[in-house]
């Protein structure tokens, strides 16, 4: 099982010392969230405009010495509130993976890739209020002097949401769970088949992700 390491970066230039309590109780339960051995985390700089305090993590899913996903979750944190978000907490995150480039042309590709993160958030009871994102699908084919390398489709979901419970460990291992799924890994926990006034595709199979280390 892999742990969240690192520290919190805040906007402002301030110290830990000098963040509320709230943003300190909510980096500490990210720091002791237990994830799934496939996925390598670390920390990574903070953005500092979104919001007074933030804190980054980064991961990486692997399996077999392959990377077959990758991604970055920021916890933002504004003791007065933001009212886009509803709340003075909001997730922001990027998922990204290579699948199968028949998976190109799937018309039910990106309501899928949306339905792996509120599954995955449901099926690890982490409330949420306040969803948005996109979810972004793309072949590339290569020619000339790259005519060589084989087709390739990428799926990104960039999504955030606001944390309704304050069970800020839920949501990491959902967000991680959401990485493996990306990746071609079943879920660690069944998907809800639905819940009232969220919509759903519950239950869908995991796309098979290309089992080889993605160029960069």
């Amino acid at each position: 099982m892999a742990a969240v390491g690192g520290h919190p970066a805040q906007g402002g230039g301030t110290g830990k010392e000098s963040a509320p309590i709230e943003f300190r109780n909510a980096v500490e339960a990210l720091a002791g969230t237990r994830l799934r051995p496939e996925v390598q985390l670390s920390s990574a700089p903070a953005p500092r405009r979104l919001a007074p305090f933030a804190y980054a993590l980064t991961a990486t899913v692997e399996v077999d010495g392959e990377e077959l996903a990758d991604g970055r979750l920021v916890l933002l944190h504004d003791p007065a509130g933001q009212q886009a978000w509803h709340g003075d907490f909001r997730v922001v995150t990027m998922t990204r993976a290579e699948l199968e480039p028949e998976m190109a042309g799937d018309p039910m590709l990106a309501e899928v890739g949306w339905a792996w993160l509120t599954d995955a958030l449901q099926a690890h009871g982490a409330g949420y209020a306040e969803p948005s994102g996109t979810v972004t699908h793309a072949a590339s084919h290569y020619f000339g002097g790259l005519a060589e390398r084989a087709a390739s489709t990428e799926i990104e979901i960039r999504a955030s949401w606001t944390p309704a419970d304050g069970r800020f460990d839920r949501h990491l291992a959902a967000w991680g769970d959401l990485l493996c799924i990306c990746a071609g890994l079943p879920p660690a926990v069944p998907a809800p088949l639905s819940l009232p006034d969220v919509p759903s595709l519950g239950g869908v199979v995991p796309m098979p992700a290309r089992r080889r280390p993605r160029s960069h």
